[in-house]
């Protein structure tokens, strides 16, 4: 089954950025996402690294109404299940298997797994998902990497991750294969354990400004 006409794949390519974010108090999830979405950034990837990740993607989800909330990080099958139940409404991965491929059909949601070589699209592509997250992107080959990954693989759309920043996003999105670029550099540690919210809502206009202007 493609994923290819899920409205939730759109919205993500039509905000170009997505955050990566890592949180360890629920409680700061939504002045989190409120920043982000004053920024422009009307989507966030809440990372499962943390033991308060599923109860801050249940409360962005319940609370911040105007910003699609996405699981990242899902490596097992049972953690398709306990996102879709938190509210996620789309899910992100670092790597492919087979067991979680089922689970993620079983939920019904979209979901981006991770690629980082031919075999990995095989895979992806033998399974129907054409859209993938490409990570770790620089570590993986970077532009040129991708590149060389599509030529074989021409029906897939990557969401980059790894390595990009405001400085090389330009440089994925003008690929046509990148639906969007993914990245941490939107939330800084920092800036997270000061609570200073106007710097995060000042990266995410940033980044946004940068995608309009890349795309015109």
């Amino acid at each position: 089954m493609s994923m290819s006409t899920a409205p939730e794949i759109a919205r993500l390519g039509a905000c170009g950025v997505v955050p990566v974010v890592v949180i360890d108090e629920a409680e700061i999830a939504v002045p989190l996402a409120e920043a982000l979405l004053a920024g422009g950034i009307d989507v966030i990837e809440i990372t499962l690294r943390r033991p308060a990740a599923m109860a801050a993607l249940e409360v962005v989800a319940k609370k911040v109404a105007g910003i699609l909330p996405v699981a990242g990080t899902v490596v097992t099958p049972a953690q398709a299940a306990e996102v879709q139940n938190a509210g996620a409404r789309a899910v992100v991965s670092p790597g492919f298997t087979e067991s979680v491929d089922e689970a993620m059909k079983k939920t019904g949601l979209p979901w981006l797994p991770g690629v980082a070589t031919a075999s990995d699209c095989m895979r992806a592509v033998s399974a129907g998902r054409l859209h993938c997250k490409f990570f770790p992107a620089e570590q993986a080959g970077g532009v040129p990497g991708l590149k060389a990954l599509s030529g074989p693989f021409p029906q897939m759309k990557f969401c980059p991750t790894g390595g990009v920043s405001l400085a090389n996003l330009g440089n994925y999105l003008a690929l046509p294969q990148v639906l969007c670029v993914g990245g941490s550099w939107l939330v800084p540690a920092d800036a997270v354990k000061n609570r200073d919210w106007a710097q995060v809502t000042k990266l995410a206009r940033e980044a946004r400004e940068k995608v309009a202007e890349l795309r015109g």
